[in-house]
């Protein structure tokens, strides 16, 4: 099969590859029908290729149809068209008993340290081979699958893979007060949708960014935009709005992508990634490598006793954060990846002919998946107005 694998920095091709198998009897293989390119694979893109070895393949947000089943994947059958969640969940342990998936312990990365295994991302998380390909092996496939009806186009349907269980959980640990207000930092596709899901339950939503096709989208979808390239500083602007006291909740959906602050963590990110593996792993783990600017202006923006949830993902250990300043305001945190199969029932009644959180005005560009090279560079450099690249294998 072609599949895109990780070479290097800002090196990943489309190569032919194995095509998967069943290895276990609760394993499945989807033919992938759609896959999309996230933020969290730049991830792997810019700084993590310390965890992760040449011919990797990527990807964590596909969907398809399943071509074959292990003797133990429950109802899941040959024909079904599913979504599959990027976290790898057994759905019976303690932690999937109580919707912590995204902590199970049947794939738990206890050697690492870490918790359940990812599709596509790095030894951190299990190396699970990733859906940016023809074909993907579903582990634990007796509870991850989600079924999809036939019909809709596989838009209406593939960010149940990540993107609206991120953002819904987001908007969920926000904690977000009836009629008040939240600050969302970032509006790349998970900001996106944060922002709407917060609209949709009744939230004012202030959104901040600074690459204008992203504020556009933002604003059509009935959000106030905070442009950090025309105001001098964002949180008096939020202020400003918000009689000087802030926004009730603020939502980090940027994570250590983020530009702006500090340069010595841009330099370190760039530093670390040319280091051999064997320097650079260890390094990352305990080094403060994140550019912090989206978590810094959360906690300046939100009120005293304010909430303020984290959905980007941050990778250093070290990083510089005020305590004192969150101590002294007051403030709540809640973080972590998202337990998906926890939000699918409250959004999949929402993916409707009606639209309401606008799932068909995100994707900005479909391609081939032999064009995933391309996809991954602009979306990097934000170029072409670029937000949301789909690739079709």
């Amino acid at each position: 099969m072609r599949a895109l694998t990780w070479q290097g920095q800002h090196d990943v091709r489309v190569e032919t590859v194995p095509d998967p198998t069943i290895q276990a009897p609760t394993d499945a293989i989807i033919k992938v029908t759609s896959t999309a390119i996230c933020g969290s694979d730049l991830h792997l893109y810019e700084v993590l290729g310390p965890f992760l070895d040449a011919g990797d393949i990527l990807g964590h947000e596909p969907m398809g149809i399943v071509e074959e089943v292990g003797s133990e994947t429950g109802d899941l059958k040959v024909g079904d068209r599913v979504v599959v969640p990027f976290n790898i969940s057994c759905g019976h342990c303690w932690m999937c008993e109580r919707q912590w998936f995204s902590q199970c312990e049947t794939t738990q990365n206890r050697d690492q340290g870490m918790g359940a295994s990812l599709f596509g991302f790095t030894k951190l998380y299990g190396q699970v081979p990733g859906g940016q390909a023809e074909y993907l092996r579903v582990p634990q496939a007796q509870f991850g699958p989600i079924t999809v009806p036939e019909g809709p186009a596989d838009e209406r349907f593939l960010y149940l893979s990540d993107v609206l269980p991120t953002a819904w959980q987001a908007v969920e640990y926000a904690r977000i007060p009836e009629g008040g207000s939240v600050a969302v930092f970032g509006l790349g596709p998970i900001g996106q949708m944060a922002a709407r899901i917060a609209r949709y339950r009744g939230a004012r939503v202030i959104a901040v960014d600074s690459v204008p096709e992203r504020n556009a989208m933002a604003r059509r979808h009935g959000v106030e935009v905070v442009d950090s390239n025309t105001v001098d500083d964002v949180t008096t602007a939020i202020r400003d709005l918000t009689d000087g006291r802030g926004t009730d909740s603020a939502i980090d959906a940027v994570g250590m992508e983020a530009h702006g602050g500090s340069a010595i963590p841009q330099i370190a990110q760039k530093v670390v990634g040319k280091l051999p593996d064997a320097i650079a792993a260890p390094l990352l783990q305990v080094a403060g490598v994140d550019r912090t600017a989206a978590l810094v202006g959360c906690v300046d923006a939100v009120r005293r006793a304010g909430v303020v949830s984290l959905s980007g993902v941050y990778g250093g250990t070290a990083d510089p954060i005020n305590m004192l300043k969150i101590f002294d305001k007051g403030i709540s945190l809640q973080m972590g990846q998202a337990h998906v199969k926890r939000w699918v029932p409250e959004i999949l009644p929402l993916l409707t002919d009606e639209d309401p959180l606008g799932v068909h005005d995100l994707e900005t560009h479909r391609l081939p998946l032999e064009s995933a090279a391309h996809g991954y560079e602009i979306f990097q450099k934000k170029q072409d107005e670029c937000i949301k690249v789909v690739l079709a294998p």
